[in-house]
């Protein structure tokens, strides 16, 4: 297909998938002449990805692109697809607190870890970014909320294991690359959107009058 059947198929306007190209995001089609350019399926599969990433997933252009660098990677297998869409979805705050603040808190978060089994470690990109939380819940004064990390931690867990369930049935390690980097990215909208529901539910059954 041509470049203006592409931008039908998948919604991207011609000059987005151009600077998707020239970015590297999308890989290049095959020039059939001077002044034309044929793109097939595997072009409809990337747009389609590359819009999950940015719109749905709220990535960057540089993030999606480091994630997909790596999907295209000969060396690439699963586990390090996992810590690649990892690390392009952690945030981190810039450091905060004393260091003797930080110490508490990489101790709080190593024994958390421990009690739950994990086998995390303090290099990992959450680990950074659950280490700035129970440093902010401290210097809020929130350790009611600090308690709930527990709570927190054992749902991730269970929907770690559905994940990787959903991940281990799929055929092909070109599927399991895909469903690892859009569990990971889109699982966090996903999560995100399904907790804001919950709390909505549980707070109108909370605040309804018991006959």
């Amino acid at each position: 297909m041509r470049i203006g059947e592409l931008a039908q198929r998948t919604g991207v306007p011609v000059p987005t998938i151009k600077f998707y190209a020239r970015e590297g995001l999308l890989p290049p089609g095959e020039r059939t002449s001077p002044n034309q350019v044929r793109y097939d399926d595997t072009h409809v599969r990337r747009l389609k990805l590359i819009r999950a990433m940015l719109e749905v997933g709220g990535m960057s252009v540089t993030a999606v692109g480091q994630v997909l660098a790596r999907m295209d990677a000969p060396d690439r297998t699963v586990h390090s697809m996992l810590g690649a869409a990892q690390s392009a979805v952690s945030r981190t705050a810039g450091d905060r607190g004393t260091p003797q603040d930080r110490e508490r808190a990489e101790a709080d978060v190593a024994e958390l870890v421990r009690r739950h089994g994990w086998t995390a470690r303090p290099r990992h990109p959450g680990w950074a970014a659950l280490v700035q939380l129970v440093m902010t819940y401290r210097d809020l004064g929130r350790d009611d909320l600090l308690a709930l990390l527990d709570e927190y931690a054992s749902a991730a867990a269970r929907l770690a294991e559905a994940e990787l369930a959903t991940v281990a049935r799929v055929p092909t390690v070109d599927g399991k690359i895909e469903t690892v980097v859009l569990g990971t990215v889109l699982g966090d909208t996903a999560m995100a959107a399904l907790r804001r529901i919950a709390q909505e539910n549980a707070s109108a059954r909370m605040s309804t009058p018991s006959a």
